[in-house]
């Protein structure tokens, strides 16, 4: 919840505004309170959706259907206008959080809470199914907890037969890892009454387990085992639930229960127990916080007599002395470049957190983040053209998700910055994506490997941004490479039974992109095993002219070379960027030497691009030589003040920013950042950001973006 802006109105109909709930690409959703005095969540569609005439034909649909739709367990359309210049959607507000929140910050639900709530969702798509709709988007954040029961929200691409959905131009309708066989497939038919119930099947698992059924990660793979594969409910600790469950998720909708039958399998129960302890209070608290809102206050553009005062240098150079002296005792860090008063009182400032390892094992990389992001803030700060101060936060979570997700609910209860850079390893990156997606704070991290990022529980704002290409693209490097750069016709792919789904990634990647007439072999090196003997003797009988490593192990592959050494092999062996770095160096030794490799990072100091930012780099923080993640760092930083200048000097939502940001394209020092605008989750495009690096006497060395390596 955050106050209204200068440039909002103050009411909307006869809705007096009181706080902004959320915003982003689509419009903003308003806390209201009607002339009677009840309050009422309040959809307002931005002026440029609304200027199309089949956009506004509809909305005026779907208001009048989800109208139709009247019972305990849903929020009822109190009123709409469909017509007004910026058309508007009136539904009752719950003050409860949604069950995305809940999960993500407290665990998955015990099996009576999830019966409980899987009951009053029958009920409430018993209404829905009634009014002759199919809800269509049934996911935890469309799921609000009040003290008596659930709430069923977001009727906004619910439609009737034959009505397009207002989200529905040229993308699947829904949400990956909710969306039934048949929704998925979009071609497949129009999706019934049995859709919503594999949703609600998926939904219960989440609630149960704490992670949805048919895993996260990139849209497409999602959706590809969503219809092809069984569901994983192994997480769901009751049997009959599971078993449940798993009816729900038929790939038939023929075979699932309707809701009759759903209802009677779930039970009774009653509504002053169904939550476990602890969370009755919570949801209490929330409450009692929106019902005793004051009258509205309006934000004004921030200045920096709010910020902390600007450091001696003295005291400058002890902050920065050690990302240990930062942290220490929980401390947030937070200052500006030194400059003169009156520079300081002609802009506003803007704030962003660096979140990140800053004193656990992950230290060197996030210091390396931290520092770049802070080098581009003090460039920003000098210009004499700036429209604003960049202020910079550092919080430390020591590489623990309980601390990761602790900082990010201070963040986004603080409401005091723009934007989130990091964190810095994928354990802490996957404990936030839902905290920071859910209040639409933009996260942007690039040293995650991990493609659960790509998926947010918010198709329609997504605030997550994931500047590392996904795994799914890793091997389009080394294809280049094995085709164009140094051509083997004969290929081996070593697949590694410890880390199966990533090999089966890598070399059907590779396998599927053989130049003609080439030959593929595909050993498998079991996961209880360290012998790669027989499988580089596959390779060897193939007369294989390439031998490519498919796992994530440095160990492993490390004991691949030395076993391709030991068999005389001259041919090219690669693999990809799990492996690479000083573990696989000091285990291979010089059986390392040659080795080709795919990443996502870059070394600035052979990129022209990036001199300037390497020479400043050095002599800021008197080193010699940029680590890794900072040049990455610098331009995600840029990435967000390019957004920010964009935005101009007024208070910048952060969804808004979120937009602002997925649309942006902004060249860095290391490759030119854009998304894929064809959906409103766009993944970054992904060939800008993958590079091949090579060993030669021992060390890694950058040969550049993949496409333009041409020779050996």
């Amino acid at each position: 919840m955050r106050p209204l802006l200068t440039t909002d109105p103050e009411a909307i109909g006869p809705y007096r505004l009181l706080a902004r709930i959320g915003a982003g690409g689509m419009g903003v959703v308003y806390l209201a309170r009607s002339e009677g005095g009840a309050l009422a969540a309040v959809k307002v569609i931005r002026a440029e959706h609304a200027a199309d005439p089949s956009f506004r034909a509809r909305f005026r649909r779907e208001a009048q259907a989800a109208a139709r739709v009247d019972a305990r367990w849903t929020t009822p359309v109190l009123a709409a206008d469909p017509e007004a210049p910026e058309p508007w959607l009136a539904t009752a507000f719950v003050p409860g959080p949604s069950l995305a929140e809940i999960v993500a910050g407290h665990g998955p639900l015990p099996p009576g809470t999830v019966r409980a709530l899987g009951a009053r969702l029958v009920e409430a798509l018993t209404a829905v199914h009634a009014a002759g709709l199919v809800h269509r988007d049934i996911k935890p954040g469309n799921v609000l907890l009040a003290l008596d029961g659930p709430r069923l929200i977001d009727f906004g691409i619910a439609r009737a037969g034959g009505a397009t959905a207002l989200t529905a131009t040229d993308v699947v309708i829904g949400t990956p890892g909710y969306l039934s066989p048949e929704q998925a497939r979009a071609r497949g038919g129009e999706p019934g009454p049995p859709s919503d119930v594999f949703s609600l099947g998926c939904l219960l698992a989440y609630a149960a387990a704490g992670r949805p059924p048919f895993g996260t990660g990139m849209p497409a793979a999602v959706i590809f085992r969503t219809i092809h594969e069984a569901p994983d409910l192994a997480g769901v600790p009751d049997d009959p639930l599971r078993t449940l469950i798993a009816r729900c998720l038929a790939k038939s909708p023929a075979a699932r229960p309707t809701l009759p039958e759903l209802r009677v399998a779930l039970g009774h129960f009653g509504t002053d127990d169904w939550l476990p302890p602890g969370l009755p209070a919570l949801i209490a608290e929330r409450s009692a916080q929106v019902l005793e809102l004051p009258e509205p206050q309006r934000a004004e553009p921030p200045t920096l007599a709010d910020a902390p005062p600007a450091p001696t240098r003295r005291r400058f150079l002890l902050l920065g002395t050690s990302a240990g002296v930062l942290a220490a005792g929980g401390a947030t860090a937070a200052w500006l470049a030194t400059r003169s008063s009156a520079a300081r009182d002609a802009v506003p400032s803007r704030m962003i957190a660096v979140h990140a390892d800053l004193t656990g094992p992950g230290k060197d990389l996030g210091t390396a983040v931290e520092r770049g992001v802070r080098l581009a803030a003090a460039q920003h700060n000098a210009r004499a053209d700036r429209s604003y101060d960049l202020v910079v936060q550092s919080h430390d979570d020591r590489g623990e998700a309980d601390r990761a997700r602790a900082v990010a609910r201070r963040l986004v209860a603080a409401g005091q910055v723009s934007a989130v850079i990091g964190p810095t390893s994928d354990s802490t990156a996957l404990a936030v994506r839902d905290i920071y997606n859910t209040a639409q704070l933009p996260l942007v991290t690039a040293w995650s490997d991990s493609d659960d990022l790509y998926a947010t529980q918010s198709t329609h704002a997504p605030a997550v941004f994931q500047i590392r290409p996904s795994d799914n693209v890793m091997a389009a490097p080394l294809v280049h490479y094995l085709a164009a750069v140094r051509p083997a016709v004969r290929r081996a792919l070593i697949s590694d039974g410890a880390a199966s789904g990533y090999s089966w990634q890598i070399s059907g990647a590779l396998a599927e992109n053989t130049l003609p007439h080439g030959t593929v072999v595909t050993p498998t090196v079991a996961a209880g095993s360290d012998d790669f003997g027989p499988a580089v003797a596959a390779a060897m009988s193939a007369r294989a002219q390439a031998v490519v490593y498919c796992g994530r192990s440095p160990q492993r592959a490390a004991a691949c070379a030395r076993a391709l050494r030991a068999a005389g092999f001259t041919g090219t062996a690669a693999a990809t960027e799990p492996v690479l770095g000083p573990a696989f160096l000091e285990a291979a030794g010089s059986a390392a030497e040659g080795w080709v490799f795919s990443a996502t990072f870059v070394d600035p100091a052979r990129l022209e691009s990036a001199a300037g930012f390497v020479r400043a780099y050095e002599k800021r923080y008197a080193v010699h030589g940029v680590p890794v993640g900072a040049a990455e760092a610098y331009d995600a930083a840029g990435m967000v003040m390019t957004a920010l200048t964009a935005a101009g000097t007024g208070h910048v939502d952060p969804g808004t920013l979120a937009h602002r940001l997925r649309a942006l394209s902004y060249r860095g020092v290391t490759r030119t950042f854009a998304f894929d605008t064809r959906t409103a989750a766009g993944a970054v495009q992904m060939a800008p950001g993958l590079f091949l690096w090579q060993v030669r006497r021992g060390e890694p060395v950058f040969l550049g973006q993949y496409q333009q390596v041409t020779r050996a």
